[in-house]
């Protein structure tokens, strides 16, 4: 399985992250198939770059964004696909449908 997630790069107590697509199994600074953005969350406002159309055609072919990068993809506007279970836990959709009951 494919994840888009965030890659720690920088010196130490100054970290910058590189969004990149890899294998889930691997491990957070290993290996990766393609760098498709950069996040430094020491800026003010935190700096984001990102290539919104690779980001688009990984999602398409079925990578899956971790939850920080699935944030960074909605701020600027990439639909990072179908809600996951945490999410509709958060909406209170289901409570009120066990409620109603």
């Amino acid at each position: 399985m494919l994840r888009i997630r965030l890659s720690r790069v920088g010196k130490k107590g100054s970290p910058t992250y590189r969004i990149v697509v890899a294998e889930a199994r691997a491990p957070r600074d290993g290996s990766y198939l393609e760098w498709i953005g950069t996040y430094d969350p020491m800026q003010d406002p935190p700096a984001i770059t990102l290539k919104q159309d690779r980001a688009q055609h990984w999602l398409s072919q079925g990578a899956q964004a971790s939850d920080p990068v699935r944030r960074i993809l909605e701020k600027r506007g990439v639909s990072a696909g179908a809600a996951g279970p945490n999410e509709e836990a958060a909406t209170g959709e289901e409570s009120a449908e066990d409620s109603e009951a």
